[in-house]
C-alpha cells in the first residue's frame, strides 16, 4: 500500500477538522473543537492507475489537520515538510479567509515546491447564496492568480464535494508520483 501525507492548512475556524471528520467518519458536529498543534487521521482510498493495464491502487492518506493561522500564530513550516498534498481551506462566510489564500499558497510553495499537489477549498458553501461563491473568488482574483490549482466549493455540514475533493487530490498525487518515475 502506498501512503501519502496531506496537510490541511488555513485560518482559524474555517472547517478543516470538520472536513476531515466528514471524509473519515461521514459525520458533522455543530460543536467547535479547536485543533492544537496537529492531529493526524488516516483513510485508505482506491484510485485508478495511470497505466491502463494496471489494477486500481489503494492509497493510504495520512491527513494532517494543522491548527489554524491567526494574526498571533503562524502555521509551523515543519508540519508541511514531506507532504505530497496540501489543501488550503478558507470559509465562504468570512472574506478575510479568502483574502489570505495567496499567503498560504506562498508559504506552501516556499517550503515544499517540487513534489506538491495543491488544492484550494472554500468551505461552508451551505452558508452563502448560490451565486456568491463565484463572485467572492473573482473579487479576490483567486482563479486568475492560481489557474492551475483546482478550487473546490465544499460543505462539511452537508458533505457537498468533500469526497470528490479528497479523491481527486489522491488521484492527482498518484499521477504526479508516476510521472516522476
Amino acid at each position: 500500500m502506498i501512503s501519502k501525507k496531506i496537510c490541511l492548512i488555513g485560518d482559524f475556524g474555517v472547517g478543516k477538522t470538520s472536513l476531515i471528520r466528514r471524509f473519515i467518519e461521514h459525520q458533522f458536529s455543530e460543536e467547535y473543537l479547536s485543533t492544537i498543534g496537529v492531529s493526524i487521521s488516516r483513510k485508505s482510498v482506491i484510485v485508478s492507475s495511470s497505466h491502463e493495464k494496471q489494477d486500481p491502487e489503494i492509497v493510504q492518506l495520512l491527513i494532517w489537520d494543522i491548527e489554524g493561522k491567526t494574526k498571533f500564530q503562524k502555521i509551523s513550516p515543519s508540519y508541511l515538510k514531506s507532504a505530497q498534498g496540501i489543501i488550503i481551506v478558507a470559509d465562504f462566510s468570512r472574506q478575510d479567509t479568502i483574502a489570505n489564500i495567496p499567503f498560504h499558497v506562498d508559504l506552501v510553495r516556499s517550503i515544499n515546491p517540487e513534489r506538491l499537489t495543491l488544492s484550494i477549498v472554500v468551505n461552508k458553501i451551505d452558508l452563502v447564496a448560490e451565486h456568491l461563491p463565484t463572485l467572492l473568488l473573482q473579487q479576490y482574483q483567486i482563479p486568475n492568480q492560481f489557474p492551475t490549482i483546482p478550487i473546490y466549493h465544499t460543505s462539511a455540514k452537508t458533505g457537498e464535494n468533500v469526497e470528490i475533493m479528497f479523491h481527486q487530490l489522491a488521484q492527482s498525487m498518484m499521477e504526479k508520483n508516476n510521472q516522476n518515475y
